[in-house]
C-alpha cells in the first residue's frame, strides 16, 4: 500500500500505540482521522500533525462509531485504512473477575472492534477495496495466570479477523492483524480487574518492545499488507 495521501482511521489515538503510530504515519504522509475519547490529547496531537483530524468518540457508543466514519468520508472522501487500536486490558484471577468488567471488555475490545469493521465496509467496497487493521495480543496465544479475561477478548477479535479476512477477499478488503508482546506504555495502569501494573517494566520472562519499534512494525504492516504480524516473545 502506498501510504503518501492514503486516508487512515487510528482509534485509541490518543496514547501509546496509536499516538505513536499516528505519528509514523503522519511522517510517511497520510492523512490521519485521530479517534479516542479524550478531546484534549487528540487535539493537541491533531495540531501537531500535518493532514489530520481529531474525531472524539467512545468507541463504546455504536452511534459515535458510525459518526467518526461519516465525518471521515465527509472530510477526505474515501478511507484506505481503519486501525482497530482502541481497548483496554484485564488483570485479575478467573475466580475473581467481576462480570461487569468482563462484559466491558467484550464490548469494547470485540464488539466495538465490529462495529468499526461494518462502518468502513462498505465505503471500501464502494472505493474498491481498503485494509483493516486490528490490533491483537500475544497474549491470545498464550494461557497465563490472572491474564485469561483479556486474552479471551482478543482470541475472538483474532476468529473474526480470520474469517472476515476470507469474506472480503473477493472485495479487495484485506483484514489483517498485529499481535504485539509488552510494549512499553502505560497500557497496564489502566487496566481492569484487581491487579494492575507497570507494563514498562514487563513481566517474568518477557522482554518490553519500546513502543517505538511497535509502532514502525505497523507502519511496515500496512505497507506490505502482510496478514499476521507477531511479535514473538
Amino acid at each position: 500500500m502506498e501510504l503518501r495521501d492514503s486516508v487512515v482511521i487510528v482509534t485509541g489515538a490518543s496514547s501509546g500505540i496509536g499516538e505513536y503510530t499516528a505519528r509514523r504515519l503522519a511522517d510517511e504522509g497520510a492523512k490521519l482521522v485521530l479517534a479516542a475519547r479524550n478531546a484534549d490529547k487528540l487535539e493537541k496531537l491533531a495540531a501537531e500533525l500535518p493532514e489530520s483530524v481529531a474525531i472524539a468518540t467512545d468507541m463504546m457508543d455504536s452511534s459515535a462509531i458510525e459518526r467518526m466514519v461519516a465525518q471521515t468520508i465527509d472530510e477526505f472522501g474515501r478511507v484506505d485504512v481503519l486501525m482497530n487500536n482502541a481497548g483496554q486490558g484485564m488483570r485479575c484471577p478467573v475466580a475473581d473477575i467481576k462480570l461487569e468488567d468482563i462484559r466491558y471488555l467484550l464490548e469494547l475490545n470485540v464488539v466495538a472492534q465490529v462495529a468499526a469493521m461494518q462502518q468502513v465496509i462498505p465505503h471500501m467496497r464502494r472505493q474498491g477495496g481498503g485494509m483493516i487493521l486490528n490490533i491483537s495480543s500475544m497474549l491470545s496465544t498464550m494461557n497465563m495466570p490472572k491474564l485469561a479475561g483479556y486474552a479471551c477478548t482478543k482470541h475472538a477479535l483474532n476468529n473474526i479477523s480470520r474469517s472476515a479476512r476470507q469474506e472480503l477477499a473477493a472485495d479487495n478488503i484485506r483484514v489483517c492483524l498485529f499481535l504485539p508482546r509488552i510494549t512499553g506504555t502505560d497500557f497496564g495502569m489502566n487496566t481492569r480487574g484487581s491487579d494492575q501494573y507497570d507494563s514498562r517494566k514487563g513481566a517474568p520472562g518477557m522482554s518490553v518492545d519500546p513502543v517505538e519499534d511497535v509502532a514502525d512494525a505497523i507502519v511496515a504492516q500496512i505497507r506490505s499488507e502482510e496478514e499476521e504480524v507477531r511479535r514473538s516473545y
